[in-house]
């Protein structure tokens, strides 16, 4: 019996809200994304990415504000 495959997916994530975002995934990797930029990555399907708003320079300063499927995220072009 053969396990399934992951599909991986191409998205992207543009950050017009926040003094710096991170994206967070299930894996622990991050990304980090500056106010009025955009950043396109690879997810598998279903795979949960926490989207961090950091308000300061201090670790303590931030904010989970979304926790999204990978599919929520825009289609990369």
């Amino acid at each position: 019996m053969r396990k399934p495959v992951a599909r991986r997916i191409r998205r992207s994530y543009a950050n017009t809200q926040y003094p710096l975002v991170v994206l967070r995934f299930e894996d622990g990797h991050e990304i980090q994304v500056k106010n009025g930029e955009g950043k396109s990555f690879d997810a598998f399907a279903g795979e949960a990415v926490k989207v961090i708003a950091v308000w300061g320079s201090g670790a303590g300063e931030r904010e989970v504000v979304a926790d999204l499927k990978a599919e929520q995220f825009e289609e990369d072009r």
